[in-house]
């Protein structure tokens, strides 16, 4: 719901899982939010960063840490990331 200003204000915005794009509910505690920063040529954080979810399905699979290198990299590269659902 938005107000006037066109503001959320909404108690509750769901998220989605950036890998599997399954809805990030209330109850799954085991769900992460991850801030990758952006960096220039130098290797020098710009200020700016790309926010990922991650539910808790995938970090119970113990795949985080390849799902963020098939993510962030592209993501963050200028690529789009398109993922197949045929895998899970």
């Amino acid at each position: 719901m938005q107000n006037e200003e066109g503001q959320n204000v909404d108690l509750y915005i769901p998220r989605k899982c950036s890998a599997t794009n399954r809805l990030i509910t209330s109850k799954d505690h085991a769900s992460v939010q991850i801030n990758v920063g952006h960096l220039d040529e130098n290797g020098i954080y710009t200020g700016h960063f790309t926010t990922f979810a991650l539910c808790g399905f995938i970090r119970a699979q113990v795949l985080v840490l390849a799902h963020l290198v098939v993510i962030c990299f592209p993501a963050l590269l200028g690529g789009s990331y398109q993922h197949d659902h045929g895998c899970y």
